[in-house]
């Protein structure tokens, strides 16, 4: 590597690493202590557990691992291991306070300033083309989309406030999109800092297929909804159709039917639920429902990224559907620029060459798939952060929602989570197979 190369790639960790930071300044800073401390749900950890829990993975990792340093706080290593403590548990935990979650979180930072200075981006595969250091930075800004969704949750005046997505004239394009069949290249072994279950590119075989130029909106799920959707069996998997009824799931989470209208809670205002926008707050199994009632199905995970990344005028696999370009705003929903999905068929800039639309932001995308390694998977740094989780148990989301800053989302980038999930920010589309 050359110096001009390492020396961009040392700005642009510079640059991720204090866009995290700011957000999750902005996610901690808007609410008083009592709302860092309390659990908002039993499935989310207390916004202060967060905090330290960023700090003490840059710690771990860039000022242990990386510069050889003694431990700073050794003694709360355990308290923000996610794995000790499942988050149901973690407010009877001994945590530090607020005051002292920034104050640690700070001093790290102000450390992990000197390593990144000093840390040469060559020579091991840990600092390569200074991958910890975009490691840490897809963790903080991870840890600050989980945070948003406990915001999501949490009850009382709203403390978010974003400007909204541009207004986009309704979208009368093709319903749907032809992917020709053939191989393709999926994930990649050149994005240098792609998290281990995006490697190794390899080639995929995939048969002709339709897909929905945008995610299904809340119109049309609201006619699934109309058309006795959650009460018809036909439509649902033996463990779904379980789920719903045990849980009273008749909706999606944080909808309410006030007379003829659905109303929806967002970010502690309530509001008409927008009939445009990509349906927000649906699990797995409410997705695949709604696209059997379509007469339709889930797009496979490979599906998905080949309509998302394969250019068949080169025959190539691109970073993005628009191209190699990074994320801008003209081009994509993410990085919390706004605090909710755009109307769909927005962002005609980032269609991929075959004219499929909002393939990157607005809404997590779920997918027909469950969570497996890609052949040649070798797990990198820890094997906790993909494959204690591949099996059946877990389905793959692709995509990234508006909560998803770029550096945590590309053409490659994996998401997964149980069928059950409706609090995370996921919507889907649908597709069918070439030949019906």
């Amino acid at each position: 590597m050359t110096a001009p190369d390492e020396d961009k790639l040392r700005e642009q960790a510079l640059a991720t690493l204090t866009t995290a930071r700011d957000r999750t300044t902005l996610l901690t800073s808007c609410v008083e202590d009592p709302d860092l401390t309390a659990q908002h749900s039993p499935l989310m950890s207390p916004l202060v557990w967060d905090l330290a829990h960023i700090g003490n993975q840059e710690e771990q990792w860039l000022l242990r691992t990386v510069a050889g340093r003694e431990a700073m706080r050794p003694e709360i290593d355990g308290l923000y291991d996610a794995f000790e403590h499942p988050r149901a548990e973690r407010p009877s935990l001994p945590l530090l306070p607020p005051d002292e979650a920034r104050r640690y979180a700070a001093e790290v930072r102000g450390r992990v300033m000197d390593v990144l200075e000093s840390t040469a981006f060559h020579g091991t595969r840990l600092t390569e083309a200074g991958f910890a250091f975009g490691m840490i930075a897809q963790h903080e800004q991870q840890h600050d989309e989980t945070m948003l969704i406990t915001h999501q949750l949490r009850t009382g005046p709203q403390a978010l406030t974003a400007p909204d997505p541009e207004p986009a004239p309704l979208f009368t394009g093709p319903a749907e999109v032809l992917v020709p069949g053939g191989p393709f290249t999926m994930g990649t072994s050149t994005e240098p800092w792609a998290l281990d279950n995006e490697r190794p590119a390899h080639r995929r075989e995939v048969a002709p297929f339709y897909i929905d130029t945008t995610p299904v909106t809340n119109g049309a799920y609201q006619a699934f909804i109309e058309d006795g959707g959650y009460d018809d069996p036909r439509w649902w998997t033996p463990e779904g159709w379980a789920h719903i009824r045990k849980n009273s799931v008749f909706a999606p989470l944080f909808w309410r039917r006030d007379g003829k209208q659905w109303l929806r809670r967002r970010f502690g205002t309530t509001e008409a639920v927008p009939p445009d926008e990509p349906v927000l707050h649906v699990c797995w199994y409410e997705a695949d429902a709604y696209a059997r009632w379509a007469g339709r199905r889930l797009p496979t995970e490979a599906e998905w990224e080949k309509a998302a990344r394969h250019d068949p005028a080169g025959d190539r696999s691109m970073r993005y559907p628009w191209g190699d370009a990074d994320p801008g705003p003209e081009r994509a929903n993410l990085g919390q620029r706004h605090l909710r999905p755009a109307p769909a068929g927005s962002y005609p800039a980032g269609e991929s060459p075959l004219g499929v639309r909002q393939l990157m932001g607005d809404v997590w995308e779920w997918t027909a798939s469950d969570f497996l390694p890609y052949p040649g998977f070798q797990a990198f740094p820890y094997k906790e952060y993909s494959q204690v989780f591949f099996g059946p148990e877990y389905k793959v989301l692709r995509g990234g929602a508006f909560a998803v800053d770029a550096v945590a989302c590309r053409g490659t980038f994996r998401n997964w989570d149980y069928p059950i999930r409706r609090q995370i920010f996921s919507g889907f589309r649908t597709a069918r197979s070439g030949d019906v």
